[in-house]
């Protein structure tokens, strides 16, 4: 259950990274990390690691999009 939580909040905050990715609209990636922290706590109550894996994942991108364009563009 948890971690069919966590998959549906990763996608969700991978939807939105996706928003993301246009110029001058990397600040909703600061949105998206917050997202992914959820989304991996949840996934970390639940026995998979597919959940678990998606968040960090989306968290990993959106920390490289912040990193890259600065932490605002």
């Amino acid at each position: 259950m948890f971690n069919l939580l966590s998959l549906l909040i990763g996608l969700f905050a991978l939807l939105i990274s996706v928003v993301g990715l246009i110029p001058f609209l990397g600040w909703i990636e600061w949105l998206v990390a917050a997202i992914a922290i959820v989304g991996f706590v949840v996934g970390f109550i639940s026995t998979s690691n597919a959940g678990r894996a998606l968040n960090l994942l989306v968290l990993l991108l959106a920390a490289g999009r912040l990193w890259l364009g600065g932490g605002f563009f």
